[in-house]
């Protein structure tokens, strides 16, 4: 998820009741709620470093739990400094441990997908519920906690008494709201994997599906189906009177084994990419020196901009590598 639904779902965990616990709470939870996306730093080091560590390190529990340590030894290091008002670091450390945990589940929520078990197992894993940006997680913790402040304005004004913790109840309202959106989207998603495998796709059954967040409405899904010989590409509609029609597919076909195919598979590059894409998707050009291999990962290939990248490895006529290079954000040959 992006940074502004990660800094309202802790806030939103503060006034629920968290920030009770210590002083300082707030900042705490802004701070081990965010610091995970840190690694997009990485990028700067040039996009194979950013595949590799961009949701990984910190986006592990051992990260997770490695954040809410030193953001916690940062505030009783700090709170030493008022005795008389000390940061109890238990407290604090529960306090962080809470933000950083929102974090992960909030991006397991998503379709890229966290290294969650790193460095003891190195699997992505993404329960493919929630859009990088979801308009509807955004509304509700955007409500649960500017509402409660708009209505105390109202009722001063009116001579009303506010309701007391009021913002706390706001703050639970949202948080469990947005659980409950997510449990729906939950089941919503494996009625659309079930319409997916339920089919037949050119004659062939399915090996492997996928169905990904497309807009803003739970009904909508994007599918990918991958078969013997291709992958396809279709949209999953699940609102009422909709029907599932698997010809609308767009169909990826499998290129041939080939010397050229198996040695950029074979490829440092390709291992790497391969490791995190789940949906490939090889093409294979014949050029004036040799060849050239592309590989994408189809969950993003329709959205290069939005977290796509294609690794590209040219050989010569031997099929032997002779370039490699990864490239975010385009889709442009050259």
């Amino acid at each position: 998820m992006e940074p502004v639904t990660h800094a309202l779902a802790s806030l939103a965990l503060g006034r629920a009741g968290v920030n009770r616990m210590t002083r300082l709470a707030t900042p705490m939870l802004l701070i081990s709620g965010l610091a995970a996306d840190l690694d997009w730093l990485s990028v700067f080091r040039g996009a194979r470093a950013f595949l590799r560590d961009h949701r990984a390190v910190t986006h592990s529990l051992a990260g997770a739990a490695v954040i809410a340590l030193a953001t916690a030894g940062v505030f009783w290091a700090l709170g030493r400094k008022h005795p008389s008002a000390p940061v109890q670091f238990v407290r604090a450390l529960l306090v962080c441990g809470a933000g950083a945990a929102g974090h992960l589940l909030l991006d397991l929520g998503n379709s890229y997908g966290v290294m969650l078990l790193w460095p003891f197992r190195a699997k992505w894993y993404a329960w493919d519920l929630l859009a990088p940006i979801d308009p509807w997680v955004l509304i509700l913790l955007l409500l649960g906690l500017l509402l409660p402040g708009l209505f105390r304005l109202v009722s001063e004004e009116i001579g009303a008494r506010p309701k007391a913790r009021g913002a706390q109840r706001g703050a639970i309202v949202a948080l469990v709201l947005v659980a409950g959106y997510v449990g729906a989207r939950w089941m919503l998603h494996d009625r659309a994997l079930e319409a997916l495998n339920s089919r037949i796709y050119n004659g062939q059954t399915p090996l492997a599906v996928g169905a990904f967040p497309a807009g803003a409405s739970p009904f909508t899904w994007s599918g990918i189906v991958e078969t013997d010989s291709a992958v396809e590409e279709l949209p999953v509609s699940l609102g009422p009177g909709s029907a599932f029609d698997p010809d609308l597919a767009r169909t990826h076909f499998k290129p041939e084994a080939s010397p050229a195919l198996e040695s950029a598979r074979n490829s440092a590059l390709a291992r790497e990419f391969l490791q995190f894409a789940r949906f490939p998707k090889a093409s294979v050009e014949k050029t004036s020196d040799g060849y050239r291999v592309e590989l994408r990962d189809l969950r993003f290939a329709s959205g290069l901009g939005r977290g796509g990248m294609v690794a590209i490895i040219e050989l010569n006529p031997q099929a032997q590598v002779i370039h490699e290079e990864l490239r975010l954000g385009t889709d442009r040959k050259r």
